[in-house]
């Protein structure tokens, strides 16, 4: 009996590890500066792809200053990700004024094949191809900007890439979205903010779960310093902006907080054993201001349940990652 348990034992072990190791397949939707969060959130993703955990299907731009497309492509590229589909909004999107100056910094100094944002694919163009490609219900969607491309997916047409309206097409496709946006249980977010009918749109009308990553989360968790304080580190474009900002911003002398991190990090591993779950929806008021309700078993926002301190230790060590040839 013994040895038929442990034969039994190993083999769900065996066969949990193959599990976890089916890699996740993610669309990135990112406000990619001015703030630099998000260069911590890509470098984590690339880090669990390299891990075998996450598989990159597109990095999409929610805003379209100039410049956005290539740094994207800088980022992948320096992962040995070049190919990687890159989208930016060619309808209304915001354009924020770049204040720290790091983009350019990175576009000066790395290879990048992508120059102008027209060189992009249209971000709803590409959403639909790459959903369209999908098993069903498999995609995580992980947006860490503005809601501005999927409410433009939500209320798109059939066309070439597939006979489904937007709606349809994420119903049929997307497991999940994981979403660094709001205020819990209720108060103003950048995000949620930036564009308030997208986001007020997105959340009253996605068709699957939304899981929230709010301002309270990241807003504990620095990330930066051991990266630059890493002398093993050198021609780092993640490294290089974690420097230039720090630097430049007294607020983040103890590092930059880490809200686009912590959404990444659970779109791809999870929510447990770092949070729990409080259930309900979200309603965004016209001056941008989220209210939870507690009602409704399709939208959750993250709660701790273990140290931030935790957390941090994880996304620090994340973000040091090197490229995998």
């Amino acid at each position: 009996m013994k040895k038929y348990t442990f034969c039994f034992c190993f083999l769900v072990c065996a066969i949990a590890s193959l599990a976890q190791k089916t890699p996740v397949p993610i669309i990135f939707d990112s406000d990619m500066g001015p703030d630099y969060d998000d260069v911590g959130a890509i470098a984590l993703l690339h880090a669990f792809a390299d891990s075998g955990y996450a598989k990159i299907l597109a990095t999409v731009a929610s805003t379209k200053y100039k410049g956005v497309a290539s740094v994207l492509n800088v980022f992948n590229t320096y992962f040995n990700r070049e190919k990687i589909p890159i989208g930016v909004p060619k309808g209304n999107a915001q354009a924020p004024e770049i204040w720290q100056h790091w983009t350019d910094t990175l576009i000066a100094n790395y290879p990048h094949k992508i120059n102008r944002n027209d060189e992009a694919e249209d971000a709803v163009v590409l959403y639909r191809k790459i959903l369209s490609k999908q098993p069903a219900h498999s995609v995580t969607i992980v947006t860490i900007g503005f809601l501005t491309n999927l409410e433009g997916l939500l209320q798109s047409k059939a066309d070439k890439y597939s006979p489904l309206s937007g709606n349809e097409l994420v119903k049929e496709k997307v497991k999940q979205l994981v979403c660094m946006a709001g205020k819990f249980p209720q108060g103003y977010e950048y995000n949620v903010e930036k564009d308030i009918p997208a986001s007020q749109f997105v959340f009253n009308n996605w068709p699957k779960n939304i899981l929230f990553s709010g301002f309270e989360i990241g807003e504990k968790i620095n990330a930066g310093l051991p990266l630059i304080h890493n002398n093993t580190i050198h021609n780092s474009p993640v490294k290089d902006v974690f420097r230039i900002c720090i630097h430049m911003a007294k607020e983040d002398s103890a590092g930059r907080k880490s809200w686009d991190e912590t959404a990444v990090m659970v779109a791809v591993k999870g929510f447990a054993p770092y949070y729990h779950l409080h259930y309900g929806h979200i309603s965004v008021e016209n001056d941008g201001k989220d209210i939870w309700k507690d009602a409704g078993k399709t939208q959750a926002y993250m709660i701790e349940a273990r140290p931030y301190k935790e957390v941090e230790t994880y996304i620090n060590k994340a973000i040091m990652h090197q490229p995998v040839k």
